[in-house]
């Protein structure tokens, strides 16, 4: 069977349409992700916003962000991208699993050799419930 991160072919995981099916447009992404950064930079906390919830949301929101904006562009830079951005998100669900909610935890083999159909499954998983 052939395992495409980029189409989320192979992964127990939503496809992208799916997952990003009622996400906002990119460009509306991309200011409320920078807008969590401009208050972090106001108050000086680049550690945590206010909350693990509040946390684990920047996280995965950066994730979804790039991972879509690399579906769109899938050049070498945009997909490295959005690997590199399912890193903090995988470390931080690593430390704290109940944040986890689609059925493959961070830890799970499902998602060798990329994290970015996790971010999907997580991030179709919390947009349901917002």
């Amino acid at each position: 069977m052939t395992i495409d991160p980029q189409t989320g072919h192979g992964f127990d995981a939503p496809t992208p349409a799916v997952a990003y099916a009622a996400a906002p447009r990119i460009l509306s992404e991309i200011n409320a992700v920078l807008a969590i950064v401009a208050e972090r930079a106001a108050e000086r906390r680049w550690d945590l916003p206010g909350s693990e919830a509040n946390d684990r949301e920047f996280w995965l929101r950066k994730a979804a962000l790039l991972d879509r904006i690399a579906l769109q562009d899938a050049t070498p830079d945009a997909m490295a991208a959005a690997v590199e951005a399912a890193g903090p998100l995988v470390v931080f669900d690593l430390r704290h699993p109940t944040f986890v909610a689609g059925p493959h935890g961070p830890d799970s083999i499902e998602w060798d050799p990329s994290y970015r159909p996790y971010v999907r499954q997580e991030y179709a998983a919390w947009h349901k419930d917002q």
